[in-house]
């Protein structure tokens, strides 16, 4: 979702140029990405669908039915909006709207398609998608492994909100009302949190609030245990712990200010943290496809990161926050490493693709695309 809303935002000086051009976002029904369409001012439009991979044989029926729906939805959509380029990021959302668009009969009409595969390795969605578009972009060198040989693929980086590079370290600070005087850990489990990192924390607040401050966010889910945690801190170490829920205008005051952060290994990870040069501790999601393990082992390969697995938090969080905190050489070699990986590019090189199979039509003002 992120991905696609920092590319709109990069062609919106373009489409506002070109009142002919129109953007169309298709989506799922209800959660946060409505809400979050909607606030950046893009038409937004539903179509029912479900995933396929690891749903039980109860649920089968049900999930293909909702697909057939989808299709038959989004063939109307396309006959409707008659788009000149499909944009795709990954999701069940997205197979629908290809399958509709590779089905047009008309081929002077049909859509060109970009799908852009933000984690090194694509889930069974995105390759999906990846066999239904005509190119392909990856956030890294190292994802070329897994595209088909005959597929176009373009090397961007990840596309990271702009709104993150706002912030100096010292404002930054004052958002949060930290000290100089101790590192700064920031750990989160994204927007709706981590169960087992929050708990592992938890667990050894009382013992790292004496070497370090903490940044926390924790997610809604596990939000009064936070609480509970907090208020039971003694006074001197409370100053040192910064707990919320959620953050969101002050993501980058965070990212900004931490010496190291542990979080999973998401695809943000590939593209946040190298910018900024944030050193980190990553502990894959243990439930679900691979992908954030081999997001981590290329972080971890490049020196920019230490991988922890989920069910070693308990044992060994506390014992490699210690280490990394007292060596500082190694986190500022680590930092470097990290660095080096970021392409701030990213945004204007998936516009340019976009823009690039709109069929020339931008030229004559008349560019149209879905999201």
């Amino acid at each position: 979702m992120y991905p696609a809303l920092v590319v709109l935002q990069h062609l919106q000086k373009i489409v506002n140029s070109h009142p002919d051009m129109q953007v169309l976002w298709v989506g799922g029904s209800g959660g946060m990405e409505v809400d979050l369409v909607k606030r950046a001012g893009v038409p937004f439009t539903s179509i029912p669908a479900a995933g396929l991979h690891g749903v039980g044989l109860r649920e089968l029926p049900v999930n293909l039915w909702l697909l057939g729906r989808g299709f038959i939805a989004a063939r109307a959509i396309i006959r409707q909006f008659q788009p000149d380029v499909l944009f795709f990021t990954g999701g069940y959302i997205g197979i629908p709207v290809a399958l509709a668009a590779k089905m047009t009969l008309v081929k002077r009409s049909r859509p060109n398609s970009l799908v852009y595969v933000p984690d090194i390795e694509p889930g069974l969605a995105l390759k999906t998608l990846i066999h239904l578009c005509d190119h392909v972009a990856v956030t890294t060198e190292f994802s070329r492994q897994f595209m088909p040989p005959h597929k176009p693929v373009t090397i961007t980086g990840y596309p990271v909100r702009s709104d993150l590079l706002n912030w100096d370290k010292e404002s930054a600070r004052q958002v949060f009302g930290i000290t100089l005087d101790l590192p700064i850990l920031f750990v989160t489990g994204g927007s709706r949190g981590a169960r087992s990192i929050n708990q592992a924390l938890i667990g050894i607040l009382p013992d790292i609030l004496k070497d370090m401050q903490v940044i926390h966010v924790s997610g809604q889910l596990n939000w009064s245990e936070i609480e509970t945690a907090r208020l039971s801190l003694p006074a001197d170490l409370a100053i040192h712990y910064h707990a919320y829920p959620y953050l969101h205008a002050e993501m980058g005051a965070a990212l900004s200010v931490a010496d190291i952060v542990l979080s999973r290994a998401g695809a943000s990870s590939l593209g946040e943290y190298p910018l900024f040069g944030l050193p980190a501790i990553l502990v894959p999601y243990p439930h679900a496809w691979r992908y954030q393990h081999v997001n981590a082992e290329y972080l971890v390969t490049h020196g920019a990161a230490v991988l922890l697995e989920d069910a070693d938090l308990p044992q060994k969080l506390l014992s490699t926050l210690r280490m990394l905190v007292k060596d500082r050489s190694l986190l500022d070699q680590m930092g470097k490493a990290m660095r080096s990986l970021a392409q701030s590019e990213a945004p204007e090189t998936l516009g340019r693709l976009v823009l690039g199979l709109s069929k020339s039509k931008v030229a004559k003002g008349s560019e149209t695309w879905s999201a």
